[in-house]
């Protein structure tokens, strides 16, 4: 598989960024290595743009015909190869040079159709659509590895996704632009594309982890046998005879869920906790949304049950870099064989300044799915967690978007990171 030409730009003006990002692709189509041919774009735009979405995804399909396909989505914040976009009108583009039978995009109006076997899928969902987490349960059901990834859009007004395959409209939407809102889209991969792909958590745990032992709804009453608000009170260090004090703890804190059993042999039995003390990739980190001192429960953003394991958690700078650090060299390693030939590894070996992509390195392209809050300033400043991405993994092409929440396997998480790459 050839190198994947991605490009990004900001600009005011919306034509003017696609304009650079236009000159950017077609530098690197023209470049050694690099996919001369590509049939399927991944779009990515800031909010500033949304009401230009459909003006954008017009212009750049009528410049780039030999693209028949489209996906992508808006967020508050995009990213590209060690540069992130917050706050700015911004847009990134990535092609994508694929067996026509080894791809579908798909959406709300026009879902996957039963004759294509997919093994995995990139998702984009609107954030607004009621039962997401049952719809995205259903779509990884429909492929054979039962994994997803993507996330939700995010924007500060309007939410849109672009889906167009083929003819310049997915199939079932008539005359539809392209541009919509509401649902699920993305691509479906099937079993010839080889993706491999991690979840990065961004919060540490307090302490242990507790079962779940008493709960209604979303309110969790007992932790290992005793009232849930008593043990989250002692592990934080605080009384509620100091009302303040409490409440700003409180309000620093999260729960991270795991239901137990779940996948039994696969997710369901990963550890809450690691050895290293941080969270496993299949932890839900949720909101604390309320405390009911009468029944000493914890009301949180998620239903619960009897039997889930909860630790109670706090967002760290220091934690989610490193855990970023070792998802990216989980990558470097599944990919890099023992024995590398010279090339690869003159190549791996680069310094910084000298880096570029490069197909010995084993990753035609990469897409990363972070969360809005965790991106800028959350990882040391203005572009550090991308920066990592490329100091850790390497120089490779890379195109992605923070998310409003960030969907891996056949869960719906908060608070992570999800970097997915093509080999």
């Amino acid at each position: 598989m050839k190198l994947f030409p991605y490009a990004h730009a900001t600009h005011p003006r919306w034509d003017m960024a696609a304009g650079l990002v236009l000159a950017q692709l077609r530098a690197q189509m023209s470049l050694h290595g690099y996919a001369a041919n590509p049939t399927l774009a991944l779009l990515y735009i800031t909010d500033p743009y949304v009401s230009q979405a459909q003006e954008i995804l017009a212009y750049l399909s009528a410049e780039l015909p030999e693209v028949t396909d489209w996906s992508g989505t808006v967020g508050v914040g995009i990213a590209s190869n060690n540069v992130e976009y917050f706050d700015e009108p911004a847009m990134a583009v990535m092609l994508c040079e694929l067996p026509s039978d080894q791809y579908r995009v798909f959406s709300g109006v026009a879902p996957l159709g039963m004759a294509f076997e997919a093994h995995t899928a990139l998702v984009h969902a609107d954030p607004h659509t009621v039962d997401m987490t049952e719809l995205v349960d259903e779509m990884a059901a429909r492929t054979d590895s039962g994994y997803l990834f993507g996330g939700l859009s995010s924007s500060r007004g309007k939410t849109v996704q672009f889906a167009v395959a083929g003819d310049g409209n997915v199939k079932g939407q008539g005359a539809a632009s392209g541009v919509f809102s509401g649902g699920l889209s993305g691509v479906a991969f099937g079993p010839g594309i080889n993706l491999v792909s991690r979840v990065t958590q961004g919060c540490l745990p307090l302490a242990g982890a507790h079962q779940i032992t008493a709960a209604q709804h979303n309110v969790v009453l007992g932790l290992d046998g005793e009232p849930a608000l008593e043990v989250l009170l002692r592990e934080l260090n605080v009384s509620l005879d100091q009302p303040r004090e409490a409440l700003h703890a409180v309000r620093a804190t999260l729960a991270g869920l795991t239901e137990r059993g779940a996948q039994a042999g696969v997710a369901g039995d990963a550890p809450t906790i690691t050895r290293t003390g941080n969270f496993g990739s299949d932890v839900l980190v949720r909101h604390i949304i309320g405390l009911d001192p009468a029944r000493l429960g914890i009301a949180l953003a998620s239903p619960v049950k009897e039997g889930m394991e909860l630790a109670f958690c706090q967002r760290n700078v220091q934690a989610a870099r490193a855990d970023l650090r070792r998802v990216c060299a989980e990558i470097r390693e599944e990919l890099e064989p023992q024995e590398l030939a010279l090339e690869s590894a003159t190549a791996l070996a680069a310094s910084e300044a000298e880096a570029a992509p490069h197909p010995a390195r084993g990753i035609a392209g990469a897409i990363y799915v972070s969360c809005s809050g965790r991106g800028g300033e959350h990882f040391g400043g203005p572009s550090a967690e991308l920066q990592i991405i490329r100091h850790a993994l390497g120089d490779v092409p890379l195109v992605g978007f923070f998310a409003g929440g960030e969907i891996a396997r056949n869960h719906l998480y908060g608070y992570t990171g999800v970097l997915t790459v093509f080999t």
